[in-house]
């Protein structure tokens, strides 16, 4: 009898030790990520709170609400020490190997913050990108070969042609002026060469000139188009070699990662983040799109932040739930698919500026 005894109270205590606990009241865990989860002191609100308040009321289920940060809640989900997290979590293959995840609910995209560009700022982007070295160099080549074949043609014209390319040296301005007007085809005929030499000369300038100019111009308009596209992108490539930011442990940094971003600055949140845009400290921040612009339409302190129009990683939403629950997992996500087919859905969306997928 005593040894039965020993075996279970060995039994039990194995039990305990490794066995998977279920609890009564679930442990739920979030961190702010407005629109879908918003914290004013106590208060919870947000699409995920609603969402979440439904399925626990239509399953019957018993919770209590734990605050954490992100990196912290991940990994109490992935422990097990906590059952649920309500954030708008985006599935991914890694993730799903620690934790379960319920019936995707939204689907969002990742997009870049940056600050807005003053009006003498983006003057002072389209000089600097206007008065660019290669620019200047090709200028400077263009003024010598004007120069050159000005001082040619008041050689050869000055004995015959006084009248238009005077004997003194006033003489090389007066070439100067009819080669850049030859080179720009002005053509106001005030100066023309007379004898057979000046008009090889001329012949050679026109020729040398329409091609350098060509050139010139399209030197000009490449360097400006590169210098708006390094200032300015549509791309999230071009900000490969800047200072960029997001958050911790995110979907948005392993995709960062992923395509070589090498400077990346981590926060615990979405705010810190912005406000180290805002301040300058990074050059841009990327992040779930809907979140971004909810925190920047509603923070007055954030109206200096712009996103760009550019949407990458699509990513869907979706509660996390302790890996292995698999069927508190299947309650919760028949009912988020159910609550998604009433019309109460996408009222709640559109009261956050969203719409449905």
């Amino acid at each position: 009898m005593k040894k039965l005894f020993f075996v279970v109270l060995f039994l039990s205590a194995f039990s305990s030790l490794f066995g998977q606990t279920k609890r009564d009241t679930l442990l739920v865990g979030y961190t702010t990520a407005a629109p879908f989860i918003i914290q004013e002191g106590e208060l919870l609100d947000g699409i995920n709170v609603w969402l979440w308040n439904r399925v626990a009321e239509e399953l019957d289920l018993e919770y209590k609400m734990v605050q954490m940060d992100f990196s912290t809640m991940l990994d109490s989900l992935r422990q097990g020490n906590i059952d649920v997290s309500i954030n708008p979590l985006t599935i991914t293959g890694a993730r799903s190997k620690q934790m379960e995840f319920t019936h995707s609910f939204f689907a969002s995209h990742s997009t870049i913050a940056v600050a807005k560009s003053s009006s003498l700022q983006k003057l002072k982007n389209f000089l600097d990108a206007f008065f660019h070295v290669n620019f200047l160099r090709g200028f400077l080549v263009l003024f010598f070969i004007l120069l050159f074949f000005g001082t040619l043609i008041w050689l050869f014209e000055k004995r015959s042609n006084p009248e238009h390319f005077r004997t003194s040296l006033k003489g090389i301005w007066d070439g100067l002026w009819w080669s850049m007007v030859t080179v720009t085809t002005v053509g106001y005929g005030d100066k023309a060469p007379k004898t057979r030499l000046g008009k090889i000369a001329a012949l050679g300038l026109m020729f040398s000139g329409l091609l350098f100019v060509s050139g010139l111009t399209a030197s000009i308009a490449s360097s400006l188009t590169v210098n708006q596209l390094a200032d300015n992108t549509d791309s999230f490539d071009a900000f490969k070699k800047r200072s960029v930011g997001t958050v911790n442990r995110s979907s948005a940094n392993d995709f960062l990662k992923a395509h070589f971003f090498k400077d990346i600055s981590l926060y615990n949140g979405v705010i810190p983040g912005l406000t180290d845009l805002r301040e300058e400290k990074i050059d841009a921040f990327i992040y779930d799109e809907p979140i971004l612009q909810y925190r920047i339409k509603k923070d007055s302190s954030l109206n200096e932040l712009e996103l760009l129009p550019i949407k990458f990683d699509v990513q869907f939403y979706a509660f996390g739930i302790a890996k292995n629950n698999v069927e508190l997992e299947q309650k919760i996500s028949q009912a988020i698919l159910e609550i998604m087919e009433t019309q109460e859905w996408g009222v709640v969306l559109a009261e956050y500026g969203l719409s449905e997928i």
